[in-house]
């Protein structure tokens, strides 16, 4: 059984900085790739960046200012974001899927999300 739960969410001004983290448990073939996404009220679910194999990769509107990592040893994947806009608020979800996608559906488990709200 997979779980995931993210942390590090909360409030900041625009141009702040936000580390979210995910604690990724579950057998390796179902967690090889990790990704995060994001989704703001009336929006539709945004790919956000992912990592596999020690390899990210980044949704365009994030590309430059938020920076994926893995840590296998503490089963925990990092987004660190910097210069932070208002067009950032979302609730951010990390989840697993087997092989690096930018497509929501290719995700089978989710976690249930944290709250980033930034303020102009």
């Amino acid at each position: 059984q997979v779980q995931l739960v993210e942390s590090g969410g909360g409030a900041v001004q625009a141009g702040g900085s936000l580390r979210l983290s995910c604690v990724v448990s579950g057998p390796t073939s179902s967690t090889v790739n990790v990704g995060w996404f994001r989704q703001a009220p009336g929006k539709e679910r945004e790919f956000v960046g992912g990592v596999v194999h020690g390899t990210a990769y980044y949704g365009d509107s994030v590309k430059g200012r938020f920076t994926l990592s893995r840590d296998h040893a503490k089963n925990t994947v990092y987004v660190q974001m910097n210069n932070l806009k208002p067009e950032d608020t979302a609730v951010y979800y990390c989840a697993t899927g087997p092989y690096a996608s930018r497509e929501k559906s290719r995700y089978v488990f989710w976690g249930q999300g944290t709250q980033v709200t930034v303020s102009s």
